[in-house]
């Protein structure tokens, strides 16, 4: 009898580990799925252990290009900050390896993707609404939410347990008494220790950025140039009047990234809301996205209308929603999307910026699309503004404040 296949996104870690060969005992055919959106990760290391658990194949893709240009650098186009703080580092990536695992499914006309989430996580969510966007006949196996699972791994040492028993390598202790997920664009930690959001980090969590009593004592001076709110190049002088220029997309990532972390730019240590309405701490460091929104919030600032500005903000604001709860595909977020680059027609120029010691400061800015007047603003000229029109500007403005002081002293409240 023919099995059924199962594309599994598979990390090469314990629990994905544990559900290849759990998926195997249900007599499913299983394929693993490794996106590389830039983790540090030895893929052939991890294509060797699920071979050799029963893997019928392991394809691995290289997705970072794919990520960095239609995913983090239009979240920057778009300024996406979750609740003003998290540049949504993992929530982009869920959307992306959604369409690699799509498409593998669909070459290989699998009936199920599986995946490891949590039933207490946002992954779960970002997942399945990416998957049935992309998949609307699809089926999922959610492992970590069927009684039949989470009633025998209650769980991690019920999974090292299964592990041993299956001579699945894997080590008999967590490296790390925490988790991480990575990818070019940033690292996050949560859960184990510090699920305190009383406890301070401990010291040596963060691999991309260092501390700042480590990091670079003189400064980094980086021009970035936009073109309709998307960074496409970046410059950085090298000494005697010679720059480099970055042009490639993901050069110019890992590139801030590198003088990011040198310089400790990029870390937060937040607690956030949940999709599913729980509270999570998250510790998070995220250098290019961190420097590029900072630029990016500038230029916007500089060249953009006041009013649109304002609207923008809002629309971002929704659209970060969007990602963090996994509507990347949703008819509402390819709509506010549409929104927000047509808002940044203007938002072209470059803006200078020194990176130290943990922070990221604007220096100056140019721009050919901008609506800043010189003249108009100057403390010198008039440049075409009669200050006696404010004397009526502020009076109009004041009727409103007057009354309210008359009632107000009349009232006594």
């Amino acid at each position: 009898m023919t099995k059924e296949l199962v594309i599994l996104a598979y990390s090469g870690g314990l629990d994905t580990s544990c559900i290849l060969k759990w998926l195997i005992q249900k007599n499913f055919d299983v394929v693993c799925y490794i996106a590389d959106i830039g983790q540090d990760e030895d893929f052939e290391k991890a294509k060797k252990k699920a071979m050799n658990i029963g893997a019928k194949d392991v394809i691995i893709e290289d997705l970072r290009k794919e990520f960095v240009d239609n995913y983090m650098l239009p979240a920057v186009q778009m300024g996406l900050v979750y609740e003003s703080r998290y540049y949504l580092g993992t929530s982009l990536a869920r959307p992306c390896i959604s369409v690699g695992i799509v498409n593998a499914a669909k070459k290989l006309s699998a009936k199920y993707i599986s995946h490891g989430a949590t039933g207490k996580g946002n992954d779960q969510v970002r997942f399945e609404l990416s998957l049935y966007s992309l998949w609307p006949e699809g089926k999922i196996i959610a492992p970590w939410r069927l009684p039949e699972f989470f009633e025998r791994f209650q769980g991690r040492s019920d999974l090292i347990e299964f592990a041993k028993c299956e001579n699945i390598p894997v080590a008999a202790t967590p490296k790390e008494p925490w988790s991480t997920d990575e990818n070019i664009m940033h690292i996050s930690y949560e859960s184990g220790i510090l699920e305190d959001p009383g406890a301070a980090a401990p010291s040596g969590i963060y691999k991309m950025t260092r501390d700042l009593h480590l990091t670079e004592d003189y400064p980094s001076k980086i021009d970035i140039v936009f073109k309709r709110g998307l960074p496409v190049s970046i410059i950085i002088p090298s000494g005697h009047d010679k720059s480099m220029t970055l042009s490639d997309s993901l050069a110019i990532v890992q590139t801030l990234n590198k003088l990011g972390g040198q310089h400790g730019v990029g870390r937060i240590d937040i607690v956030e809301n949940r999709f599913l309405g729980l509270k999570s701490r998250g510790l998070y460091e995220t250098p290019a996205g961190t420097i590029l929104h900072v630029a990016h919030l500038d230029l916007e600032a500089f060249a953009l209308d006041r009013e649109v500005l304002r609207i923008k903000k809002y629309l971002q604001d929704k659209m970060s929603d969007f990602v963090y709860n996994g509507f990347w595909f949703s008819p509402e977020a390819v709509y506010t999307r549409k929104c927000l680059e047509l808002s940044q027609e203007t938002v072209n120029g470059t803006v200078t910026v020194q990176i130290y010691k943990g922070n990221v400061t604007i220096l100056s800015r140019k721009s050919f699309t901008s609506l800043y007047n010189k003249d108009l603003v100057s403390m010198d000229v008039a440049g075409g503004f009669s200050p006696e029109d404010s004397t009526g500007f502020i009076n109009i403005n004041a009727i409103r404040l007057k009354e309210y002081a008359r009632f107000t002293a009349q009232t006594k409240f």
